[in-house]
């Protein structure tokens, strides 16, 4: 719990924001904290509220959200081999409480203590992630809550492109990444013609294509050097 306190510097804000933000887009506060309690993941949850101030239909926003998500399939991956033998109910706590923060810290807190038993690894991230998960939920309840102060005259729609751009920038680390993004980004104003978020879903597959396709050419030709 102490190792991830310096997370809540980024995600209490996050959470405050979304608040606000899902409320400017028409979302009660019993949907916004039903929708952090049962979502629980902070990008996704943007991706969702930007469609749907967009009127964009409901299986766009669902398969957008489960797009976003797609990174926790590969989180999960590299989770099995430290944590084989957990039950079918610790699998499924560790699947809903399982976010960015919770699984880089417990994945350097396993590599660092190989030798930690089950109990070990499934105690260090519990501790983690209610740490971080908790006050997520209720920071996001206390943004919608302060967000009924903001006069209506004020728009907060600045906000959903800033928050996208801080939570993107940091992770354009490699040409593949780069890649994705510009690929998406021409893409998407490509497709802008076409039904709400349809164009941007369409786009976020591209962008991954090609990111993904750069980054196996770059390991042949790291293969074929060594």
């Amino acid at each position: 719990m102490v190792q991830s306190l310096p997370f809540l510097i980024v995600i209490i804000p996050f959470a405050l924001l979304f608040g606000v933000v899902a409320l400017e887009a028409g979302i009660d506060i019993g949907q916004i904290l039903g929708f952090s309690v049962l979502v629980l993941a902070g990008a996704s949850q943007f991706t969702a509220i930007q469609l749907l101030s967009d009127h964009a239909p409901a299986w766009v926003v669902i398969l957008s959200g489960l797009a976003v998500n797609l990174r926790m399939a590969m989180y999960s991956a590299s989770l099995v081999p430290w944590l084989k033998g957990a039950t079918g109910r610790q699998k499924a706590w560790v699947a809903y409480m399982l976010i960015d923060q919770s699984y880089a810290l417990a994945i350097q807190h396993y590599e660092r203590h190989p030798r930690l038993n089950l109990r070990q690894r499934l105690a260090y991230f519990l501790g983690a992630a209610v740490a971080m998960c908790i006050p997520w939920i209720a920071a996001s309840w206390l943004g919608a809550t302060l967000g009924r102060a903001i006069p209506d005259d004020i728009a907060l729609d600045f906000a959903m492109p800033i928050t996208f751009l801080a939570m993107i920038a940091p992770m354009l680390r490699t040409q593949a990444h780069m890649a994705a993004c510009f690929v998406s980004i021409v893409a998407a104003l490509i497709l802008a013609g076409l039904p709400s978020g349809l164009g941007m879903m369409i786009a976020a597959l591209l962008g991954m294509a090609a990111g993904a396709l750069l980054e196996v050419r770059t390991e042949r030709r790291q293969e074929a050097k060594s």
